[in-house]
C-alpha cells in the first residue's frame, strides 16, 4: 500500500505548533521552556520513545541506557525524540499476573500515542506482555511504528553447566524436592541462572514475543535475536531511532505491514521456533487489533505443516537464545522455511521480508536445523477440542513425554491454586502417574488474568518414585519456559460455568493428539444434571481496574483483549477525528 509521503506541515505534531494561534503559541511555549529551541523540533518529526523500564524489571535493565541510543539515532535523521515512560509489567515480580494488565499497557500505548504531539513511535519493550501491548496499542493507533526487543540475556551457569531460565529451575526445583539438591546449592543455582540483563534466554513467551514482532515486520531484520548484553544490541537501537524517523516522511503505519500475510508469516515461524502456548492467545489480539480475524484453526493448520527446526531448550535439549544468534539469528531460520512464507509481506524496512532475508545464512545445522532434519516433523502446538473444551484447548507435543500423545487416565481435580499446592507436597496424595491433574477457577475471569500456573508441580510421592512427567490440565496458560504434558487455555473457562467446571475427581478424560481430541468421559445426561447443581463463584473484584477487566475480557480463543478494544467494536483503525 502506497501512500504519500509526509511534508513539513502534514506532520501530525503540525497541528500542535504550526497553527499561529493562541492556542499553539501555548504548546511552543512549553517545549520551549524545557529548553528546547524551534529549531531542535520544528519542521521535524517528533518521535516517542516508549519505554517499558523499570527498576523493579530485570529484562529491561539496560532500557534507561539503550533509550539514550535510540535518542541519538532519531537526533542523526533529523528527528526530535521525546521519552515517554509506560507501565512495565516485570514477569518476575507483578502478582497475580502481568496478563492481567497486557490491555493496561496496550490502553496506555495507544493513548499516550493519540494525546500527545507525535509523529511516530519506537517501542520498548521484551519481557512478555510488553511485546503485545506495546504492539497491539500502537496498531490501534496507526501512526508509524517500530519495535525495539530487550534481547535476551546471557546463558546461565552453575558448576559448569549451563542453565537455561525457567525450564532449568523447574527441573532442578523437582530435584530438590526429591531431596537431592541442598539449600547451598540451590543458592548456586538462584545466582547462576540469570546472569545479565534481558529477557528468559529459553524459547520461552518472551523470545516467542520479539520473533514474532520480527516475522510481522515490525523489527529490523534479526533485531529479536540480538542478546541484551552484545554490542550489536546498541548499535540496533540507534538504527531503530534513524529508521523511524524515515517512517514518518514515508508515513509507513501498521496497518499496511500488519496483514493477514504477516500474521500468518508470525504462525509458521512461532511453530518452526517451537514457540510459547502464550503465543496463541497474543497472536489472535493482535491480528485482531490489526483487522484480521487470526484464529485457532490457523495455528493448529500451520501446525500439521510447519517443522520445529530450532534446537532451543524447552522444545529442544541443548542450546539456548544466545546459540541461536551466533547460528544465524531468526533470518537465518527464517531463510530454511522460506517456502512456509509469505516473502512479499512488507516490513518497517519499507522492502520486503524476502528482501530483508535474502543473503541470510546458517552457521550450525545442529541449532537450526534443516526441514529434513527437522526436531519434529509437525509444528510446536495441538489444539484440542472436545466436549470439555467446546473452545479448544491448547498442548505443547514438542515438550512432552511422547506416552501422553494418546492417553486415558482418572482426573484429580483442584479448584484453586493454594489447595493444590498444599496436596501436591502431601506423602498420602492417591494418586498415579496414569491420572490427570485438573485445576480451574484459573483462566482470564477465574485467575484473575490467566495466570502461568498451568505447569501443576507433580506430586511429590511421584517424583520421588522418578516421574518427571504426567497429564496436566488447567484453564491457565503457563511459562514460555516450561514443558511436560500440560493442556492449558481450556475454553470456555470453569469460572463462568463452561464444561470443565463438571469435571469430578474419578472422572476418566482421553487424550488422543493426533485426532486432536479431548474427552471427558461422563454421559450427556449426568453433565446436564451437573449444569444444573453449579453455582457461580463469587466475583473477583468490586471496583477498579478488575471491575472493569472482569466485565470486558475475552476468553483465551478470542485472545483475552477487551471487547470495546476490537477493531469490530465501531470505529476504523486510527484516530478519531475529534481534536
Amino acid at each position: 500500500m502506497t501512500r504519500p509521503r509526509k511534508t513539513p506541515d502534514t506532520l501530525r505534531s503540525a497541528r500542535w505548533f504550526a497553527p499561529d494561534d493562541l492556542r499553539s503559541s501555548g504548546h511552543r511555549s512549553r517545549i520551549m521552556q524545557m529548553g528546547y529551541s524551534p529549531e531542535e523540533w520544528l519542521d521535524r518529526p517528533i518521535i516517542a520513545i516508549i519505554n517499558t523500564w523499570s527498576d523493579l524489571n530485570p529484562c529491561h535493565a539496560h532500557f534507561k541506557q539503550r533509550v539514550d541510543d535510540v535518542k541519538r539515532g532519531v537526533l542523526q535523521a533529523g528527528g526530535f525524540p521525546v521519552e515517554l515512560p509506560a507501565i512495565s509489567l516485570s514477569e518476575s515480580a507483578v502478582k497475580p499476573t502481568t496478563m492481567l494488565y497486557r490491555n493496561l499497557l496496550a490502553i496506555e500505548t495507544e493513548e499516550l500515542i493519540r494525546s500527545h504531539p507525535i509523529d511516530g513511535a519506537v517501542l520498548m519493550g521484551g519481557c512478555d506482555k510488553t511485546t503485545p501491548g506495546l504492539l497491539m496499542g500502537a496498531t490501534s493507533a496507526n501512526v508509524p511504528a517500530i519495535y525495539v526487543p530487550a534481547g535476551p540475556m546471557l546463558r546461565g551457569n552453575w558448576k559448569g553447566q549451563v542453565l537455561g531460565s525457567g525450564s532449568d529451575a523447574w527441573k532442578f526445583w523437582d530435584e530438590r524436592r526429591a531431596g537431592k539438591l541442598s539449600q547451598a546449592e540451590w543458592i548456586g543455582i538462584e545466582g547462576g541462572i540469570a546472569r545479565s540483563h534481558g529477557t528468559c534466554m529459553t524459547m520461552g513467551t518472551a523470545s516467542t514475543m520479539t520473533a514474532i514482532a520480527e516475522s510481522i515486520g515490525m523489527t529490523l531484520p534479526g533485531a529479536s535475536s540480538i542478546p541484551a548484553a552484545d554490542a550489536g544490541h546498541i548499535r540496533m537501537c540507534s538504527e531503530a531511532g534513524r529508521r523511524i524517523v524515515s517512517m514518518v516522511w514515508e508515513d509507513l503505519v501498521p496497518s499496511c505491514i500488519q496483514t493477514r500475510p504477516a500474521y500468518e508469516n508470525a504462525i509458521a515461524v512461532a511453530m518452526a521456533m517451537g514457540c510459547s502456548t502464550n503465543a496463541i492467545i497474543h497472536l489472535i489480539a493482535m491480528a485482531r487489533r490489526a483487522g484480521n480475524d487470526i484464529g485457532l484453526e490457523d495455528f493448529d493448520a500451520a501446525s500439521r505443516h510447519v517443522p520445529v527446526i530450532a534446537n532451543i531448550r524447552p522444545s529442544g535439549d541443548t542450546y539456548l537464545m544466545e546459540d541461536f544468534f551466533y547460528a544465524g539469528g531468526l533470518p537465518g531460520l527464517m531463510s530454511r522455511i522460506g517456502d512456509k512464507l509469505h516473502l512479499d509481506a512488507l516490513t518497517v524496512t519499507g522492502r520486503s521480508l524476502g528482501d530483508n532475508i535474502e543473503g541470510a545464512q546458517v552457521y550450525n545445522d545442529d541449532v537450526i536445523r534443516t526441514q529434513a532434519t527437522a526436531l519434529y516433523k509437525e509444528g510446536a502446538l495441538a489444539v484440542l477440542r472436545g466436549n470439555i473444551a467446546p473452545g479448544g484447548c491448547v498442548i505443547k507435543p514438542s515438550a512432552c513425554d511422547p506416552r501422553f500423545f494418546k492417553h486415558t487416565g482418572p482426573a484429580l481435580v483442584f479448584d484453586d491454586y493454594p489447595s493444590m499446592k498444599e496436596a501436591v507436597e502431601r506423602d498420602d496424595l492417591e494418586v498415579t502417574a496414569d491420572h490427570v491433574l485438573i485445576l480451574r477457577n484459573a483462566g482470564p475471569q477465574g485467575g484473575p488474568g490467566m495466570p502461568e500456573w498451568g505447569m501443576l508441580p507433580i506430586p511429590k510421592k511421584l517424583v520421588r518414585q522418578g516421574v518427571r512427567d504426567m497429564l496436566r490440565m488447567s484453564d491457565a496458560r503457563m511459562s514460555g519456559t516450561s514443558y511436560g504434558a500440560c493442556i492449558l487455555h481450556v475454553t470456555p473457562e470453569s469460572y463462568i460455568g463452561g464444561p470443565f467446571a463438571l469435571v469430578r475427581t474419578g472422572d476418566l478424560i482421553s487424550v488422543d493428539i493426533d485426532r486432536r481430541s479431548i474427552h471427558l468421559d461422563v454421559p450427556d445426561d449426568e453433565l446436564a444434571r451437573r449444569q444444573a447443581e453449579w453455582v457461580p463463584p463469587p466475583p473477583r473484584f468490586e471496583r477498579g481496574y478488575g471491575w472493569m477487566f472482569t466485565r470486558h475480557i475475552r476468553q483465551a480463543n478470542d485472545g483475552c483483549d477487551f471487547d470495546f478494544l476490537q477493531t469490530d467494536f465501531g470505529a476504523p483503525i486510527g484516530e478519531p477525528n475529534i481534536f
